[in-house]
């Protein structure tokens, strides 16, 4: 079986730790940066991440920080969260735990969640 020190998860996970400053909710996933801040967003707040620790059944995890009164842009249904550095490089996307029906000048929230690398099988 193969194993992976924590310290190769935590190298990877403290990248996004770091230079993870945005969230935008998207009404598809994202591929590019470019998709996740323009063609797909429907709206946008800055975030913070934690540092790596343990992940229950194994692994490591950052905390991604909740999300109140941020700025909607667009109208549409979010379905998607995206995080990027803001200016170039689209570092995570991932399902909303519940998709929302959004309309632009109102403001969204989102609760805290984790992003987690899971030890090898």
């Amino acid at each position: 079986m193969a194993t992976l020190a924590n310290a190769v998860f935590d190298s990877g996970l403290s990248t996004l730790t770091t230079n993870g400053t945005r969230i935008d909710i998207c009404s598809t996933e994202p591929t590019t940066y470019t998709e996740a801040t323009s063609t797909y967003t429907l709206g946008t707040d800055t975030i913070t991440i934690g540092s790596p620790a343990d992940r229950t059944g194994g692994g490591r995890e950052v905390t991604v920080s909740a999300v109140s009164d941020a700025s909607v842009t667009g109208s549409g249904t979010a379905a998607y969260y995206a995080i990027t550095n803001g200016s170039t490089t689209l570092y995570a996307t991932g399902d909303l735990t519940t998709s929302q029906v959004v309309t632009s000048g109102n403001t969204f929230s989102l609760g805290s969640f984790t992003i987690g690398i899971p030890d090898p099988a």
